[in-house]
């Protein structure tokens, strides 16, 4: 386990002095392509030491995470789709499971652009749920309305809060506004859910 610690650790520092790079925005956006469907650090972490580093960048540095997260999202749901039928189908249709994914499917596509608004916004990993979405077919153009308003969410509200505040607010923004995001998406579900069943 401590050399799965320092590997991340390694990735976490490589990814951060990528800021000081002449070409941090086109690190920026190969950072986050790769976050939404295989890398492990997402690019929060480089974007919030861009943004503190040059302020007045910060919504187009928001806007090139925005959009490389939402490209590298569609690539996680063709992961999903196409690694779904050449492998998990096979297998699932060998030991007779495979009526039980198309119930699965029909549950996660009912509630699936909620599910790509909660992992784009919230700490919960984007690229399960990009390769997820590709996997159960949910309706492309739904996932990619979805990406969109929650990766836009999240990044122009960190940038915004950046560009208002400084360097003081970045530990906030670095330790709790995961959980921040977490509370909100569950108190909107939530108020979804109680218009729907009340």
């Amino acid at each position: 386990m401590k050399w799965m610690n320092a590997v991340l650790r390694g990735l976490y520092d490589w990814t951060l002095s990528l800021a000081r790079h002449p070409n941090a925005l086109w690190a920026l956006a190969f950072v986050a392509f790769i976050e939404s469907s295989v890398f492990p650090i997402p690019p929060d972490v480089l974007m919030i030491a861009m943004i503190v580093a040059r302020p007045n960048r910060a919504f187009v540095i928001a806007g090139v995470a925005t959009v490389a997260s939402v490209a590298g999202g569609v690539l996680g749901y063709w992961i999903g789709y196409g690694a779904f039928e050449t492998l998990g189908r096979p297998v699932l249709e060998f030991y007779g499971k495979d009526a039980y994914f198309a119930e699965f499917q029909a549950r996660y596509n009912d509630w699936g652009a909620w599910a790509v608004l909660i992992a784009g916004v919230t700490p919960f990993p984007y690229k399960v749920i990009t390769i997820l979405s590709g996997a159960t077919a949910l309706n492309l153009w739904v996932f990619m309305v979805a990406s969109i308003i929650a990766r836009a969410l999240r990044f122009f509200i960190v940038a915004a809060l950046l560009w208002k505040f400084g360097a003081p607010i970045r530990d906030f923004i670095e330790r709790r506004l995961g959980l921040v995001f977490s509370v909100f998406m569950a108190m909107l579900l939530g108020g979804f859910l109680a218009i729907r069943f009340l």
